[in-house]
């Protein structure tokens, strides 16, 4: 069967927006923690924030972190806790932060190369971090050492993410596809090809086992993971795809990238 078309969602009614100002220079990654209550965002301006989408940032709650020596290129939250951050930076550092302890870093892991993408194992134990030579390297997160680095990929890495079991670890590539990898023995089970181009992000659905790809193409596919075939497609964008991203429910599907427009499909039925 031909994947499905997801709907656009119907239009807001009684909602209000509010800007979070705060960073000086280009945000280049945002991500919610846990719970929803704190946004966390990364900025070429060197810092990461913290703010407080609860109370509002009037509560004097939101957290500037800094550290970094060079662009902040990711940020991601510890999916066990609503107050452990990962971030990566052009810096060649990973950093910990507890944002109940403040502004400043709880550990600091020196790696080998500009570092572009980092992500959390689901139980909270391990991070993920790839760098500018698709190299990546696996740290503990208790004891802040890198317990494994892997051998360069045959191909340009893109993005990376656990599944919500923890035994398979996805990849985005330049190619046009992404792989799935049986984890931890990091060996292929599959590979997913939807896009006619570079697949730049990606995002796992909380709620089940669907993932969401958007490309270079301007295309966001969505996948099941179990049958590992394309259940759905997005292509109303005109221009790359970037982020993509599910509520925390899985009901709506966010794509965003070079359109001036954050598009956001009704995902609840696909």
């Amino acid at each position: 069967a031909r994947p499905a078309h997801l709907a656009p969602m119907a239009p807001f009614a009684n909602f209000v927006t509010r800007e979070l100002a705060g960073h000086r220079r280009r945000v280049h990654s945002v991500a919610w923690n846990c719970t929803g209550r704190k946004l966390a965002s990364g900025s070429v301006d060197q810092t990461a924030r913290v703010y407080d989408v609860e109370h509002g940032s009037h509560s004097g709650r939101d957290v500037e972190l800094k550290g970094h020596s060079d662009s902040v290129d990711q940020v991601s939250w510890d999916p066990s806790s609503p107050d452990r951050l990962a971030t990566v930076s052009a810096d060649k550092t990973l950093r910990f932060w507890d944002v109940r302890a403040g502004g400043r870093a709880v550990a600091t892991v020196a790696l080998t190369d500009e570092n572009i993408n980092v992500a959390w194992s689901p139980d909270g134990a391990q991070v993920a971090v790839g760098n500018r030579d698709d190299v990546f390297a696996f740290v503990d997160a208790k004891t802040h050492e890198v317990t494994r680095t892997t051998p360069k990929f045959t191909y340009q890495v893109n993005d990376a993410s656990w599944n919500r079991a923890g035994d398979v670890f996805y990849l985005t590539t330049a190619d046009g596809f992404a792989e799935a990898l049986r984890f931890p023995e990091l060996t292929p089970l599959h590979r997913m090809k939807g896009h006619t181009s570079s697949v730049y992000a990606m995002a796992l659905d909380p709620s089940r086992d669907r993932v969401a790809f958007g490309g270079a193409d301007a295309m966001v596919s969505v996948w099941d993971t179990h049958e590992c075939v394309c259940v759905s497609v997005v292509d109303r964008l005109q221009a790359p795809v970037r982020a993509v991203s599910f509520s925390h429910d899985g009901a709506f599907l966010a794509a965003a990238g070079d359109d001036d427009a954050v598009d956001v499909s009704d995902a609840g039925a696909a």
